[in-house]
């Protein structure tokens, strides 16, 4: 098969970008062509590309991508030229110019849909009105034309069923995987701890994605305040790029005095990830919405005992194999587990070593992925 997969195939986009990376290497692996087209901002640092794979980037055009997320002429132009060339196209996301404009070719190749969690009660409620109309013109028509929806858990299912108003004959619980072998040799521990000039008397909480509200920041931040008021062995490390809450992050440190307590490092990459991981004593992502964590799958993949909510996108794997320590959408919930999780460290290696079970027999991307491609395989041949 050719298949085309369109996403803003940048770091800063986070998940999908790795979960098309992880993806692609099988499907190369298995003797499939992909290509992946991404319309991105001039700024953008583009994702490895795995050797085998084509990327096609193509400039946002402004001023209409501000109000159309990702509008792309130079993609439509893509599109127009090649759609006809591949066996299945791949959209990742939705309410953006890459999840309608496929749908717009007459003899296009079989869409498939992948939700990435954007239709949660949570991420719906972000920009309420806009959504409503752009689901209205163009994102429930196309989304009932796709040949195969592919979402991550049931609550997902649920989403898109309240969302058409019906339940899409065409969409599979397939959850997403990844690559175990690329954790299994971490970095000598203290490495990160040097590199950022850390202490090597405290704890580390990882906080490891996008700077967002939405990854329940608005919790951690005060939780992990209320915890230094009463003890004084954890560092909070803050790892990702900004996404628009960086500012407030920055404003609360300075209000509470946190600068020693609270460290932004920015988005970490390759062996500089891993070393984080590798020092970490907890990972956090107390997540008011996700469609499926790749951060928190790569934190219990390298053994990191992991504070989570329940919204990460685990279908209730999570607490069914004692994984992880979830807890409640609140300040309060999210300091118990702190406290909980520091102070026992029995406690942390029983879960983390749940969850490397956990992890190793559900979420092999070679399982997963050959799951997905054995869906395209069914759609192929329709036009």
């Amino acid at each position: 098969m050719k298949i085309l997969n369109i996403c803003a195939y940048t770091w800063a986009i986070g998940g999908p970008a790795r979960i098309i990376y992880d993806h692609t290497t099988v499907a190369l692996k298995l003797g499939h062509e992909v290509d992946i087209l991404s319309p991105a901002a001039p700024a953008d640092a583009i994702y490895p590309v795995p050797e085998g794979a084509r990327v096609f980037v193509c400039q946002r055009s402004k001023p209409v991508s501000r109000f159309f997320p990702e509008f792309s002429v130079e993609a439509w132009r893509f599109l127009r030229k090649n759609i006809g060339n591949y066996d299945v196209v791949h959209c990742h996301g939705i309410w953006h110019f890459g999840s309608v404009a496929p749908f717009m070719f007459k003899n296009s190749p079989p869409k498939v849909i992948t939700i990435h969690g954007l239709l949660d009660k949570w991420a719906l409620a972000q920009g309420y009105w806009k959504k409503q109309i752009f689901g209205w013109l163009f994102q429930k028509r196309f989304l009932r034309q796709a040949r195969l929806v592919q979402i991550n858990n049931q609550d997902e299912r649920n989403d898109l069923r309240q969302f058409l108003g019906f339940q899409h004959p065409n969409a599979k619980i397939i959850p997403n995987g990844m690559d175990l072998a690329e954790l299994r040799n971490l970095p000598a521990k203290g490495t990160f701890r040097a590199k950022f000039g850390l202490p090597t008397d405290v704890s580390i909480v990882l906080f490891m994605g996008r700077l967002h509200v939405k990854k329940g920041l608005d919790l951690l931040l005060p939780a992990f305040e209320k915890y230094t008021q009463h003890h004084n062995d954890a560092i909070l490390v803050l790892a990702g790029p900004d996404d628009g809450y960086q500012p407030e992050i920055e404003q609360f440190i300075n209000q509470k005095n946190l600068h020693q307590k609270i460290i932004i490092v920015g988005m970490l990459i390759d062996e500089t990830k891993k070393a984080a991981l590798a020092d970490a004593t907890v990972f956090a992502l107390p997540s008011y919405s996700e469609g499926f964590s790749i951060a928190a799958l790569e934190a219990m993949a390298a053994g990191v005992p992991a504070l989570v909510s329940s919204r990460i996108g685990f279908d209730g794997t999570v607490a069914q194999h004692k994984a992880a320590h979830e807890v409640a959408l609140s300040v309060e919930s999210v300091y118990e587990g702190l406290v909980k999780m520091l102070a026992d460290a029995d406690y942390r290696a029983e879960i983390a070593q749940n969850a490397q079970k956990m992890v190793q027999s559900l979420y092999d991307i070679d399982v997963v992925a050959a799951n997905l491609l054995r869906e395209f395989e069914k759609i192929a041949h329709l036009r």
